[in-house]
């Protein structure tokens, strides 16, 4: 998951939105595109949350180009969801837009309770993996020390 996809991904069922919204379909019957851009801006929520504070293995990398696309990211979905409010406002009514508010709701609360958790998951499982890997290596140069002062001591 990264800012880029996120953001192709929500501009994607922003233009289908946006489409069928010009052409008059109902707001239920776009339901598919509403639970994707919904993902993808619960996405870009998580993504800004984790840049906030990056893992301590990802310090060095470029953390700062990150923070900028995700910024820019976010400034695009405030963007498209002003338009949205204002296409579903005009076309449908505020109840339409209360409904999307809704459905957008819902679908973070699944978001953060799956995808966003399994990303957590994983992350915990490559801090861990690292720091097995660390210790390992600082263990396998002590023995390496020891046995080096080891072999010159019977010399």
């Amino acid at each position: 998951m990264d800012p880029i996809t996120v953001i192709a991904t929500a501009s994607a069922a922003y233009n289908a939105l946006k489409k069928g919204i010009a052409v008059g379909r109902e707001l239920q019957d776009m339901g598919g595109q509403l639970a994707t851009w919904a993902g993808a801006v619960s996405d870009l929520e998580f993504l800004s949350k984790k840049a906030e504070n990056p893992p301590w293995w990802k310090v060095g990398s470029n953390v700062q180009a990150e923070a900028i696309e995700i910024f820019a990211a976010k400034k695009r979905i405030q963007a498209q969801r002003d338009e949205l409010r204002t296409f579903i406002q005009f076309s449908y009514g505020q109840d339409a837009w209360e409904e999307l508010l809704r459905i957008e709701a819902q679908v973070r609360k699944q978001k953060a309770a799956t995808d966003h958790r399994k990303a957590e998951i994983k992350e915990l499982l490559i801090n861990v993996a690292l720091v097995i890997l660390v210790m390992a290596g600082g263990i396998a140069a002590l023995a390496l020390l020891a046995f080096i002062l080891w072999s010159a001591s019977q010399k």
